[in-house]
């Protein structure tokens, strides 16, 4: 199976100069951990929950007057439309990321994410389990 075969087309997105507490509304509205950001159909960054939390919330920054572009991660690790679950899988668990945005000719298609992979492959679950397993060791270390 390929990754075009699962990926979400739809996808939540905003540009760079979107503040934080706009950002925040919009996931909590479309009940979604992330948005990408992007210039026109062009992918320039990503933002997640951890991200608001560590680099506004801990750091007391304000939210209505951080913008997206201050916090997001710019240098987004992206996956082909054509590469396999396995590929993906792979890509996932050596960044430790669980959001992987699908990039065809530097062109936005979709996203995918390590429950859509687990849901799609079950048998990926052990190798992408280990993202969720440091993810919540990290937090009860933090906690």
């Amino acid at each position: 199976m390929i990754v075009k075969d699962i990926m979400e087309k739809e996808v939540e997105k905003t540009v760079a100069s979107t503040t934080v507490s706009e950002a925040a509304k919009m996931m909590k509205g479309k009940d979604v951990g992330y948005l990408l950001v992007v210039e026109g159909s062009k992918l320039v960054g990503i933002v997640t929950e951890e991200d608001i939390v560590e680099k506004v919330v801990s750091e007391d920054k304000k939210p209505g007057e951080t913008k997206i572009s201050d916090i997001m991660v710019s240098e987004v690790v992206h996956i082909d439309s054509e590469k396999t679950l396995e590929d993906a899988a792979q890509m996932m668990t050596d960044k430790n990321i669980k959001k992987l945005p699908v990039v065809d000719n530097k062109k936005l298609m979709g996203i995918v994410t390590a429950k859509d992979v687990i849901a799609a492959e079950p048998k990926m679950m052990e190798q992408l389990g280990e993202l969720f397993l440091f993810a919540k060791k990290q937090k009860r270390m933090a906690g």
